[in-house]
Parts: C-alpha cells; structure tokens; sequence
C-alpha cells in the first residue's frame, strides 16, 4: 500500500507539471491560430496586441514546475529504494547485476512518468480548451490548432504535437529524477541490504 501511494505521489508531480506546460502551451497556440481568423474577439489592452508567445514570467514558472517534479521524483525513487534494500540485496544475492537494478528503477520511473505524463497532458490541453470557450466561444472549434501549421508567422507546433511533447518530456524527466536513485540502489553491496532493518 505504500509503494502504491508513492507511486500516485510521483505520478501527481509529473501530472502537474505537465499539465501547467502543455496548458501554457497550447493557451498560446489558440491565442495565435483565433487572432490569425480575425476571430470576432477584440484585443483590448496594448500588452495582448504586443506580445503573441509565452511570457517570460510563464516561461519561469514552467521551468520552476518542471524542477519541482524532478526534485519529487527524486525523492520519491530514493525512498523506494531505502523501502527495497533487502529486496535489492536479496536480487543481487541472486545474481542480479548492477545494470539490472539500475534498468529496473528506471523502467518504473519512466513508465510512471509516462502516464503522470499522459494524464496531465490531457488536463491541461482540457484546461485551455475550456478557457478557450470562454474567451472566443464556440470559434474556438472552428479554428482549433490540431495539427502543426508550418508555414505560419510565427510558425505553430499544433495541439497535438505539443501533447506528444509533453508525454515525451513527462517520461524523460522521471527518468532523470531516478538516476540518481537508481545508481544508489545498483551500488548497494548485497550482504549490507540483507541485513539492513527498514
């Protein structure tokens, strides 16, 4: 029960994450792809009118978001693998090599943070679809950016691209969360693990 409630902890970190990135990103995509259909939308204030892409304070806070996950998985691996000495000292005994170890770690953070990924994917791309109703209506569905436009000014990456990005992204920062850890537990001599008490 406790390995499953960490496990929900370390797919959380990485759903929030996620979801706070791809709904900045594609709340951008919408904004250009509806100020592009010369929706019926006015632009009312001169910081709209100026500026079309991610702010710089919205870019900082994707950065400190994505950080703080890293740092949860982190620690979330680390106590999975304090949780799993005797386990792992039991694998060595076995005969388990240290790339074994490390692979298995790792295989369990990258598929959680495929899925924390994938979820918050989903919740933030709802997130800014629902935002987007509210400001430009039902023309959001009209000129909903589905896919890529290659060829626009500035050019777009599509909703779909940005989703896949983002479980992509999801995945490798679980991974590197984990290495750390991963190398810890590959390292652990077997016979110290056998006998340590958690």
């Amino acid at each position: 029960m406790i390995r499953f409630g960490r496990s929900v902890i370390t797919t959380a970190g990485i759903t929030l994450g996620i979801a706070f990135l791809v709904s900045v990103l594609v709340n951008n995509e919408v904004t250009v792809a509806m100020k592009e259909s010369g929706s019926r939308q006015e632009i009312t204030t001169f910081e709209e009118e100026e500026t079309t892409g991610i702010s710089m304070k919205d870019k900082w806070l994707i950065i400190m978001s994505l950080i703080v996950c890293v740092v949860g998985i982190a620690n979330s691996m680390l106590m999975a693998v304090t949780e799993r000495f005797q386990e792992i000292g039991t694998m060595k005994c076995l005969g388990a090599l240290d790339r074994f170890v490390v692979r298995l770690f790792l295989l369990e953070s990258g598929f959680q943070g495929l899925a924390g990924a994938l979820i918050g994917a989903l919740i933030g791309c709802l997130g800014s679809l629902l935002l987007g109703l509210k400001d430009y209506g039902l023309d959001l569905f009209f000129y909903f950016p589905l896919l890529p436009v290659l060829n626009a000014q500035p050019s777009r990456f599509g909703v779909l691209l940005i989703i896949l990005a983002g479980c992509v992204l999801g995945m490798i920062l679980s991974v590197i969360g984990a290495a750390f850890p991963a190398w810890r537990a590959a390292k652990l001599p077997p016979a110290e693990a056998m006998r340590t008490e958690v």
